[in-house]
């Protein structure tokens, strides 16, 4: 189970997915939203990760499990 990361890329306006140990992105996006569903597509075709979103300042901002991975310890979403 690979996670994948979600951050700003800092020498464009671009976001990239990576997957987590890479060294190169998976893909570039030009909003956070599509980089987010493509990073939620990379998961759910690798058998199930987490995904996690950085604020442009590096910090992780949020965390989601896509199915079929279990989260172990699952909060209740007050997002959704």
């Amino acid at each position: 189970m690979a996670n994948y990361h979600v951050m700003k890329d800092k020498n464009s306006e671009d976001w990239e997915v990576k997957k987590e140990g890479a060294s190169r992105a998976s893909g570039r996006y030009p909003t956070q939203t599509k980089a987010e569903k493509a990073a939620k597509e990379f998961c759910a075709e690798s058998g199930g990760c987490e995904v996690r979103t950085h604020a442009p300042d590096g910090k992780i901002r949020d965390t989601d499990t896509v199915p079929p991975a279990n989260d172990p310890f699952p909060p209740e979403d007050k997002k959704h």
